[in-house]
């Protein structure tokens, strides 16, 4: 699999001076965890979650979660762990290629039962979402994965939600996230991300952000995020990747777009007109939190709607002009500093300071590509939204 692989060779050609390289779930973890993307969420109860997972895959997601947790309800569990054994089985059964998948449990003890119950089809599981992650909960969730892991012969990767109120409380943050960087750190070859639960946060205190609001405005929620980047998301190779947090509405209707995608890749002029029109549908609140994700140290998305996977993965692209200036801070003959100007001649480029966040940059660009010079976010988004 790779990002924009749905779309024809040719306009990926004319969209990328260099193309996103192709992954697969035993490539190795730091790809992985860079590549993963808009992580779409469903339900483990859909009665045709097969079907779900094969047609999402045909429109370009490359990473799903199946959940058992809190998008059903208590009384559903054992009714969705059997409906998730049969999808396995008919995906397994019709040898598709299917995206990076991942199991929401709600406890330690389904991990094993679960990768017990799939037999043979756990070779298309990637891993488990653990939610509500914390010191203690979150030892018994690793060491269950360790052992399933064992039990199945099969690499399984934990991605851990960070969403519990002793970490958003302020009293009891700080010994919170030390008790978390504990946890993954011993696991460390076992966490592939770091997930935020900005719901649970909001709802901690009875909030909800509006449309035209990203996370970061609701400033009780972005403290938080800015302290697990903090703590998390270090640079230094200590960190681990952290993903941006769910994004609630989903009015935008793809069909919407449709006639006009079609007529050309590249739109034939009509940017502006489909800039307006994803700003009258709720979308601008998501683009501004997706540019607020990245400038935050956040990679990938928790999505809940298939409309919002397109522009993820196109705001994730590299641009020719960071890719040009990442090049240049990474040059051998940088090694020893100092100040140069960009080869965009807009900017400085300072090569120790700048160091991780171009290392990062080109890490990025490899899983999703660099733009054409004169390719910009719209004319990758119809991309990803045509068929």
């Amino acid at each position: 699999m790779r990002h924009f692989g749905h779309i024809a060779p040719a306009a990926r050609e004319g969209l990328f001076f260099q193309e996103p390289r192709e992954f697969s779930a035993d490539s190795p973890a730091r790809m992985l965890s860079a590549a993963l993307g808009a992580t779409l969420y469903s339900p483990a109860t859909r009665p045709r979650l097969a079907d779900d997972v094969i047609k999402q895959a045909g429109r370009g997601v490359v990473s799903m979660v199946l959940c058992l947790e809190d998008s059903i309800d208590d009384s559903e569990v054992v009714v969705a762990e059997e409906n998730l054994v049969r999808q396995f089985a008919d995906l397994d059964a019709r040898g598709a290629e299917v995206p990076l998948l991942f199991i929401r449990v709600r406890e330690p003890e389904q991990i094993v039962d679960l990768v017990h119950r799939l037999g043979g089809t756990v070779r298309l599981l990637s891993g488990f979402v653990l939610p509500k992650f914390t010191e203690e909960r979150g030892v018994l969730f690793l060491e269950a994965l360790t052992n399933a892991e064992k039990a199945s012969g099969r690499r399984l990767f934990a991605m851990p939600v960070l969403e519990s109120p002793e970490l958003l409380h302020l009293e009891t943050r700080r010994e919170a996230l030390q008790g978390i960087a504990r946890t993954v750190n011993k696991y460390r070859d076992r966490v592939l991300a770091l997930r935020l639960g900005v719901t649970d946060f909001c709802s901690a205190y009875g909030l909800r952000r509006a449309p035209d609001m990203t996370a970061y405005d609701v400033q009780i929620v972005g403290a938080v995020i800015a302290d697990v980047v903090n703590v998390l998301g270090r640079a230094d190779g200590t960190g681990f990747t952290i993903t941006g947090p769910v994004w609630e509405y989903f009015r935008l209707q793809e069909r919407m777009f449709k006639p006009q995608l079609r007529r050309s890749p590249f739109l034939e002029g009509r940017a502006e007109e489909l800039r307006t029109a994803l700003i009258e549908h709720d979308l601008d609140g998501l683009l501004r939190e997706i540019e607020l994700d990245r400038a935050n140290g956040l990679l990938g998305k928790t999505c809940i709607h298939p409309s919002h996977v397109a522009p993820v993965h196109a705001l994730s692209v590299v641009s020719h002009e960071e890719f040009s200036d990442a090049q240049d801070i990474l040059r051998p003959e940088r090694g020893g500093g100092g100040v140069l100007r960009s080869a965009y001649t807009n900017k400085m480029n300072e090569v120790k300071p700048h160091r991780a966040w171009a290392e990062r940059t080109l890490q990025r660009a490899e899983v999703f590509g660099v733009a054409r010079e004169d390719v910009g976010f719209v004319e990758l988004l119809a991309a990803g939204l045509a068929e």
